[in-house]
């Protein structure tokens, strides 16, 4: 999708939150126009008018710093140099389950139907492109978590399951080695990802990106202290069991989020998505808690810097 025509399509912004609150997980390399910016893998973004318009258009209404997501090893390298350069970003670096499963050379087709779709990237083993993860996260103190990485049982078959799971684990022992954050993906695997975190003891922070669990994963998160990170379809009409769940956690486990350029929050389902819309979801957070919109982003920025760390 080219620049203009994804700009035909953005939400108008929305009214601003009356305290600042932090996108816990963005893929801005996905969101600008990182092809335009002459993006080679080993150049500048100093002069990216489309990223810095993005920062600005995110804290004018109350949203002035985010969790940048690389999880590929394209966007590894992009988040690496992006994070150093603005202040607002803070990066959280992996090899996403899915792209692990095509670094093995795994290459059946999944329960989502697809066929495996390798792209050069994925001429590194998994072993390498994990280690290019460690370096990056091991020397750039800008990078705090490791994430995403997770189990996705809906786009892995069989042999891919086998390679997401062990990959899994290599990136819980990065986090605990370097002392980071876990972020995690979990796409049909509730059980299977708390049995890897509790056989291999989870990271400090630990935080399910994109909660897509009920009452019984949240549970279960409060109960070992793991964070969840709320995106879009909270606010979807049809997600009440998701809005169970986010009533059962206590607010100092709770964290927002866009996942941009995905999961648009309601009513902008199926349009771009950016952080400046993170306004939507922490209001739907307030209403679905009951509790008021001020305190609720006191307490998401809170939860954020207990994961993170100030910036």
């Amino acid at each position: 999708m080219g620049r203009k025509q994804r700009e035909r399509g953005w939400p108008a912004p929305p009214e601003p939150l009356p305290l600042p609150v932090v996108d816990d997980h963005t893929h801005l390399d996905a969101v600008v126009d990182v092809a335009a910016d002459g993006w080679d893998g080993t150049g500048t973004l100093e002069a990216s008018p489309d990223l810095v318009a993005h920062l600005k258009r995110a804290a004018a209404v109350g949203v002035p710093r985010m969790v940048q997501v690389g999880c590929d090893l394209e966007a590894v390298a992009w988040t690496d140099v992006a994070v150093r350069l603005h202040p607002q970003l803070l990066g959280a670096v992996a090899i996403h389950p899915n792209e692990a499963v095509l670094h093995a050379g795994v290459r059946e087709v999944a329960p989502d139907g697809l066929d495996p779709d390798p792209q050069p990237r994925h001429e590194v083993g998994l072993d390498d492109a994990i280690g290019r993860v460690a370096e990056v996260a091991r020397a750039n103190p800008r990078v705090r978590a490791v994430g995403e990485t997770g189990l996705d049982f809906f786009r892995a078959g069989e042999r891919g399951r086998a390679v997401q799971r062990e990959a899994f684990r290599a990136h819980v022992a990065l986090a605990k080695e370097l002392g980071l954050a876990l972020q995690i993906h979990d796409r049909d695997a509730h059980a299977e990802v708390v049995e890897v975190l509790l056989a291999d003891g989870a990271p400090e922070r630990t935080v399910f990106h994109c909660f897509s669990g009920g009452v019984e994963l949240a549970r279960t998160a409060a109960e070992h202290g793991w964070f969840c990170s709320f995106a879009g379809p909270v606010s979807f009409p049809a997600n009440e069991e998701l809005r169970a769940a986010l009533r059962a956690l206590p607010p100092e486990l709770v964290l927002v989020e866009t996942d941009a350029p995905y999961l648009t929050v309601h009513p902008y389902r199926g349009r771009p998505n950016a952080p400046y819309l993170l306004p939507g979801t922490v209001r739907t957070v307030a209403e679905v808690t009951g509790r008021p919109l001020e305190r609720v982003c006191a307490d998401l920025s809170a939860a954020a810097e207990a994961v993170y760390g100030t910036w």
